[in-house]
């Protein structure tokens, strides 16, 4: 008889805490195991007739789920013909309550497995028109979303929202789709999490090593019954793919799934960012262009989050906020085909190493930043900008950054530092040789061309340089305060700005300290109000209520472009 191995219950607990080799983690599996099995590819059942009609309304939330009143037909089941119009209006088709053969072609549409009205009663989060500005009254949440906060018990497993910033995803070991490479998969779900990061505070994290308990987020294919999963797939040609509401996303293998430079099959990154839509709180939604659609269409171009995509997430998560190390607008001149020139510009916004060129036309940032400052600026330092001056007047256009004791002149011909420009002054040089008696490092500083005046900020002094004569301006440095006067007695930033800028697309000056901005009052501002003074900074407002969507993504993304 073997003698039986005791061991310490302390040297137990060590070995069960201490951390396992990184293996792909096994998922629950049917019991039989049919969810291993490969499988042929199956064609999904298409809707053809009221039974399959009343099937696909009860398993996508548009009736009870009854199927007493089928032998009644069409005719005596009013529930079902209002069913049938209400799906009807949802998909912006003719409102008759009759199975017609539009409605038809929409139930057999491929579309995410989500059912369309998930909870009764629920509120879709209030989004906002183009150009809107947010209610600031407090925001109301679906049902579901106060279940989460501990106010009532929901009856069902509501759609997960996440508390922390940082979440965790990863492709499963046994889920690899057999169409894709494993790296055009994890590549594509990159791209499709950056993209919803690109819009929210939310920051997306690939963790292939960590225990499973620790990933936020799990994707994975199958076919059929997969992956232990209680909804098994249909087959190609409908259901592409569901979210489970604890974090999994399931794709159906059966699909034919395409990377994002493929011209057919199904845009496997535009179905990961609607389910990672689910998977963060969104419901569907029927506003044309938004990604939560429950159909699919083929992108027919780079497709990127529409307007309600973003407010409807954002009233979830929040805005993306400052502060910012530098803002500024740059001027092109370019000749038209008639030797015309013409002035344009574009904004730009610097943070960490990183920057964003914000559209203004369409008041949001440019699809696909931010990217790595050196990547779009060469020869100037990567990180920590202070200041960007354009000094633009007769004679002279010059463009300079500023960090620390030093600036460096850029040529914009050229697109990059100079290291010596046309009159032999090589760069970077000495804040104080080029501009004596400014102190450095500063603030932030900007050019004013009402004045012909360089405005520098160094804590809660503000040096005005007079370009023309090379040196600070009579009786500076002044207080800030006096400078730019509250136009509202203490709403003042008063110290320490991060930016300051003159933007073309408003026609005026904004200081900029962490997640507040302050406007300069202008001569339109003093012609309505003579007794604004000048200079006179106007009451505070939130950086993100004026500029979209500069937000932060995470490090590993970052060479996706």
């Amino acid at each position: 008889m073997q003698a039986t191995l005791r061991l310490p219950w302390k040297w137990l607990l060590c070995f069960l805490a201490a951390p396992w080799p990184s293996q792909p983690e096994k998922l629950f599996h049917s019991r039989d195991h049919s969810d291993l099995e490969e499988s042929v590819l199956r064609q999904a059942k298409p809707v053809t007739d009221l039974h399959s009609a009343q099937l696909f309304l009860s398993k996508y939330g548009w009736t009870e789920g009854s199927r007493k009143l089928l032998a009644a037909g069409l005719s005596g089941n009013p529930g079902l013909r209002e069913a049938i119009a209400k799906f009807q209006s949802f998909n912006r088709l003719p409102v008759t309550g009759q199975l017609d053969k539009a409605t038809l072609a929409a139930m057999n549409q491929p579309r995410c497995g989500m059912p369309d009205h998930q909870l009764p009663g629920a509120t879709v989060p209030r989004i906002m028109p183009r150009g809107g500005s947010l209610d600031p009254s407090p925001r109301e949440h679906p049902k579901w979303f106060s279940a989460l906060l501990g106010r009532q018990r929901p009856k069902r497993s509501p759609p997960r929202a996440f508390s922390r910033r940082l979440l965790r995803w990863r492709l499963v070991g046994e889920g690899y789709s057999s169409q894709l490479s494993i790296e055009e998969q994890r590549f594509v779900f990159r791209l499709a999490f950056r993209m919803w990061s690109e819009v929210t505070p939310l920051v997306f994290k690939e963790d292939q090593l960590s225990p499973p308990a620790l990933v936020d987020i799990k994707l994975g294919f199958g076919t059929g019954q997969h992956l232990g999963c209680s909804r098994p797939f249909d087959g190609s040609g409908q259901e592409l793919a569901h979210a489970r509401h604890f974090g999994d996303i399931h794709f159906d293998d059966d699909e034919h799934f395409t990377s994002p430079s493929s011209d057919s099959g199904i845009s496997l990154l535009k179905v990961a960012v609607h389910e990672i839509g689910h998977v963060l709180g969104l419901p569907h939604l029927d506003q044309t262009g938004s990604i939560m659609q429950p159909g699919y269409t083929h992108p027919e171009t780079e497709f990127e989050l529409g307007w309600e995509d973003r407010r409807a997430i954002q009233a979830l998560y929040g805005s993306c906020e400052g502060p910012f190390d530098t803002a500024f607008d740059w001027i092109r001149k370019e000749k038209t085909h008639y030797g015309e020139l013409v002035v344009s510009f574009s904004t730009y916004f610097f943070r960490s190493g990183w920057y964003w060129l914000y559209e203004n036309r369409h008041n949001r940032t440019r699809y696909g930043d931010p990217i790595l400052t050196p990547v779009g600026w060469h020869g100037i330092p990567s990180h920590d900008l202070d200041a960007y001056i354009h000094v633009w007047m007769w004679g002279r256009d010059e463009r300079y950054f500023f960090q620390g004791n030093h600036y460096w002149r850029y040529d914009s011909d050229n697109d990059q530092a100079y290291e010596e420009d046309e009159q032999g002054i090589r760069y970077p040089r000495l804040i104080s040789e080029g501009f004596p008696g400014v102190p450095s490092p500063l603030d932030t500083a900007f050019y004013d061309r009402r004045t012909g005046f360089i405005y520098f900020f160094q804590k809660s002094s503000v040096y005005a340089f007079d370009v023309s004569r090379n040196q600070v301006a009579d009786s500076y440095p002044k207080r800030m305060t006096d400078v730019f006067p509250a136009v509202m007695a203490q709403d003042h930033p008063v110290r320490d700005l991060d930016s300051a800028y003159f933007s073309y697309a408003h026609n005026a000056i904004f200081l900029l300290k962490g997640n507040s901005y302050w406007r300069v009052v202008n001569a339109r501002d003093r012609q309505h109000d003579p007794s604004l003074a000048f200079n006179g900074l106007l009451p505070r407002q939130s950086i993100s209520q004026k500029w979209f969507d500069i937000c932060d993504v995470h490090p590993s993304t970052l060479t996706m472009n």
